[in-house]
């Protein structure tokens, strides 16, 4: 009975400490971590990617070559204009297969990514990830 009622006691301060280190983490629009925060969007309008490819005797089969993000806000007073941008190529398990980091131009409406060095084959392809933060 007494070994209960000191894992009891045990689990019991487990817990607590758990808990209260979880609730003690913050979370804001400019900082990743644990809880629930509205964080605002550079633009309202949907972007889209497409990509290239290119035949690879060395793979072999066709690769991925530069994707083509479309649809960038870079004239509203929110806009999406000289921004970090990450673009993750990820296959059927939503795993990452290359990724490639870069800035959002000052001007115009499209950016580009150079994935022809990863080796991506393209049939492996099924999403395109992107995130752009600043």
């Amino acid at each position: 009975m007494r070994r209960i009622a000191v894992a009891l006691l045990v689990a019991g301060v487990v817990f607590g400490a758990v808990y209260g280190l979880a609730a003690s983490l913050g979370v804001s629009s400019r900082s990743l971590g644990a809880g629930n925060s509205a964080v605002a969007a550079c633009q309202g309008a949907t972007l889209t990617a497409s990509y290239a490819v290119s035949y690879d005797s060395t793979l072999p089969g066709y690769k991925v070559g530069v994707v083509t993000v479309n649809g960038l806000d870079t004239t509203s007073a929110t806009n999406c204009a000289s921004k970090s941008f990450r673009i993750t190529l990820t296959n059927s398990s939503n795993t990452s297969l290359a990724e490639v980091t870069g800035t959002t131009p000052a001007s115009g409406t499209s950016f580009t990514a150079d994935f022809s060095s990863s080796g991506v084959l393209a049939s492996n392809v099924t999403g395109v990830h992107l995130v752009i933060a600043g």
